[in-house]
């Protein structure tokens, strides 16, 4: 049964945001993050060393660095890591790795605003028809939710940081939005080349096994198949096209359902760890990573509640749904939330039809202050780095980051300058005199969100590479050992091997692995957790202490440096 719909909405509410604005908005965000940085730790680094391994002439099939298998079952993230390194040996490995992880940013951006777009043009979706007329037209109607939907999705503060590293977890967000968009396509009984839908469901789905989560996969799959196909018995009209569109769904979802079941990739997480761990801080973290699309959701959820089996709402919810609760119960709980962001934004944008005016402003203004604030922290602290004033903000940045040189940069000064000035001009903006746009409430809350990424991404990135790096312990080890000989590992994790072999350029041994070269390393470094045990591995007569190394003023990371005697 067809119920009336909450979204009152005309055709001067739904204007056009300006395609040459909403890409520089992406750009913008996008970019900062993948341009200049270092690999930071643990996971990123510990990636790209596994994708360094594979492009040097490691196996494809069973990623690893030193001999190290990766923590997880992912395949395709190190594939498209290792492929660009041999591909475009002219740039820097760790630069060229990024490359393919910046794509996929773009890639979980446009599908997310195409997912939008496709849900906004249900049926059920749409605006109530005024009597007179002028009320918004279907196309322009969910032009301008997909634009929110985007906006939204930028907006979440846990997106910034996982969605720029080089691990699996930019795959696994992108292959999410893929899905979705197909979904999205399959819901349309009328939507001409349906293939393409499919080909978004499949090639999501793929990735996604492909990348850890062939479990996540098949209940996201599942899920949304059954949503379908009890929301296609309410129209009756389209039964052949349906029937063959979501049979050939259907028949992938069982292919992909007994490739993962014979490659041993469905598994139930490990909860142990996650049950472990206070509930509250799980409670925290949903309310900050998901800001500010998880109240905009459940509003969404509420209005929208006697439509919530019509696919604009119940495919999102099914996805968030299962998200949150894989999160609940995975040991990384922030990046397995990271996979909700797209279906929690494509329900944000269904809140703004609905949305009441005070609220509209009152998002406004507390972005406004929030992110206005943040930027000021940004530039004062920055301030203290090059001039030492005010004095304590530089006490703070000389005690947590010991050794630290600030140099200023003219091309990153300027790049600052010039997203503050740009968000000062869209505050004014905002707050003038003009015609309303249902996505102009999500407009602040997505251009601080990318201020306050690009001002830590040119303003602190000197200090933040030095600080979230290995490079410079790497290369204080760098300038005590011996420049020529190999170096002997023990007890080192995947990120330390990695940084070590990237940023101090030194060739490792593990202990322990009856290699031939280990017998001719005048070096050797360890871990202070296997000292203990250090001299079942290695003759330690013939090594003397050289150096307690710390990273950073952080007493719980710290490596041992011995050298061989007498060499």
């Amino acid at each position: 049964m067809n119920r009336p719909t909450p979204a009152i909405v005309s055709q001067s509410a739904v204007r056009r945001l300006p395609r040459v604005a909403l890409i520089l908005f992406c750009v913008a965000y996008v970019l900062p993050g993948f341009l200049g940085r270092e690999p930071w730790k643990n996971a990123d680094v510990g990636a790209f060393g596994a994708m360094a391994e594979m492009a040097a002439g490691g196996s494809w099939w069973h990623p690893a660095v030193l001999g190290l298998p990766v923590e997880d079952a992912a395949l395709l993230p190190y594939w498209l890591g290792a492929l660009f390194i041999k591909a475009l040996p002219f740039l820097p490995p760790d630069f060229a790795a990024r490359l393919p992880f910046g794509l996929l940013l773009a890639l979980t951006l446009s599908c997310t605003w195409y997912a939008v777009y496709q849900l906004a043009r249900q049926p059920a979706a749409l605006p109530v028809a005024f009597a007179f007329g002028g009320e918004a037209q279907p196309a322009d109607y969910a032009r301008a939710l997909a634009d929110a939907g985007l906006l939204a999705l930028v907006a979440c503060l846990g997106l910034a940081q996982f969605s720029h590293e080089t691990t699996p977890d930019g795959v696994r967000l992108a292959a999410t939005a893929a899905m979705l968009l197909g979904a999205a396509r399959l819901a349309h009984p009328s939507l001409p080349r349906a293939w393409r839908g499919l080909m978004w469901w499949a090639g999501g789905w793929l990735a996604l096994a492909l990348s850890g989560s062939a479990t996540l996969a098949l209940t996201l799959g599942l899920g949304w198949l059954a949503l379908l196909w009890f929301n296609r018995q309410a129209q009756p009209g389209e039964e052949r096209h349906d029937a063959a569109t979501l049979g050939a769904a259907s028949a992938v979802g069982a292919l992909m359902a007994l490739g993962s079941a014979w490659s041993g990739a469905l598994a139930l997480p490990d909860t142990s760890l996650a049950l472990s761990r206070p509930w509250d801080s799980w409670g925290r973290l949903l309310l900050w990573f998901t800001w500010p699309a998880w109240p905009l959701a459940l509003w969404t959820v509420w209005r929208w509640r006697r439509q919530w089996q019509q696919p604009h709402v119940a495919l999102p919810l099914w996805a968030a749904l299962v998200v949150v609760l894989h999160s609940a119960l995975d040991p990384d709980r922030d990046r397995a939330l990271l996979l909700a962001l797209p279906a929690l934004a494509a329900l944000a944008a269904f809140a703004l039809p609905t949305l009441r005016r005070s609220v509209a402003a009152l998002i406004d203004w507390f972005t406004l202050l929030f992110f206005s604030f943040c930027a000021l922290v940004i530039w004062v602290i920055w301030v203290a780095m090059m001039t030492g004033v005010p004095a304590k903000p530089a006490a703070n940045v000389a005690r947590l980051a010991p050794g630290f040189v600030p140099e200023f940069s003219f091309l990153l000064f300027a790049l600052g300058a010039a997203a503050t000035l740009a968000w000062l001009w869209l505050v004014s903006w905002r707050v003038g005199r003009h015609r309303e746009a249902i996505w102009k409430s999500l407009v602040l809350p997505a251009a601080g969100s990318t201020l306050c990424w690009l001002l830590l991404m040119t303003l602190w990135l000197p200090l933040l590479d030095f600080g979230r790096s290995y490079g410079p312990i790497s290369r204080r080890i760098a300038e005590l050992v011996p420049p020529t000989s190999c170096v002997l590992a023990d007890g080192l994790s995947q990120a330390q091997i990695a940084a070590l072999r990237h940023h101090g350029g030194l060739r490792l041994v593990r202990t322990g692995q009856n290699d031939p070269a280990g017998a001719d390393c005048r070096s050797l470094i360890a871990t202070p957790q296997s000292q203990s045990s250090l001299h079942q591995r290695v003759d330690l007569t013939q090594w003397a202490f050289k150096a307690n190394l710390w990273r950073l003023n952080d007493s719980k990371e710290s490596l041992v440096l011995y050298l061989r005697v007498g060499r």
